[in-house]
């Protein structure tokens, strides 16, 4: 049980580590609101993450891959980071301060939870974390065993929330407004980019995202 809790875990830090919508959302937001801002971001996206992860380890994950379902689900992602680009370009052109507020905590929550939802990237790699159980010996999981796998996800999500909140307020808590402003400039061209790139793994016959999936499988899932 600790070394499925521990692959678990491992997978899990990867998983949250690789840079992507959600990560540039969290520093794009905490440039203008902080610690909290950045910390919601990662809170939302968790409500994502936990579907995802519930729906990949009932074995759902793998319908979720069918083009029927994958490609609108796609789409709409690719939408919203068209329009955060788009937004966050707008907002390099305005003056702000780094400052704590409600109403950017509660707006960074929802931009959190949708980039998360709406990620096409995470239906191909929850698909895949079933064969990570397998890898650790446990071919035939009890229902004990999928509790524990998705602990150990759950608990490295968590975990990074908090390193990465921290580690985007760190570097902004003295940034001067110009500063702040290309970072905005340049989390608008990531989004925009990813939007992209989201549009051609859809198109592609092999996805990116699969590929990708298991190879953080394979890390996550070796002895240790």
């Amino acid at each position: 049980m600790l070394s499925l809790f521990v692959s678990a875990f491992v997978l899990g830090i990867i998983f949250n580590a690789a840079p992507g919508a959600v990560f540039a959302e969290t520093v794009r937001q905490g440039a203008r609101g902080g610690y909290s801002a950045a910390l919601a971001v990662q809170l939302g996206s968790l409500v994502g993450d936990t579907t995802w992860a519930v729906l990949g380890l009932a074995g759902i994950g793998l319908l979720l891959q069918l083009d029927a379902l994958r490609f609108p689900v796609g789409i709409a992602g690719a939408l919203y980071l068209l329009y955060l680009s788009w937004d966050s370009w707008k907002a390099a052109k305005q003056e702000f301060t780094v400052k704590p507020s409600v109403g950017a905590d509660r707006s960074a929550l929802k931009a959190g939870v949708l980039l998360s939802v709406t990620n096409p990237q995470n239906i191909a790699y929850i698909a895949a974390l079933g064969s990570a159980m397998g890898a650790v010996g446990v071919h035939a999981p009890s229902a004990s065993d999928y509790v524990v796998f998705f602990v150990g996800l759950m608990s490295a999500s968590l975990v990074w929330c908090f390193i990465c909140a921290w580690i985007v307020a760190r570097i902004f808590k003295h940034a001067n407004p110009r500063w702040t402003t290309i970072t905005y400039q340049l989390c608008a061209i990531a989004f925009f980019a990813l939007a992209v790139a989201s549009v051609k793994d859809l198109l592609s016959p092999t996805s990116a995202a699969t590929s990708s999936a298991k190879t953080a499988v394979s890390a996550a899932s070796a002895p240790l």
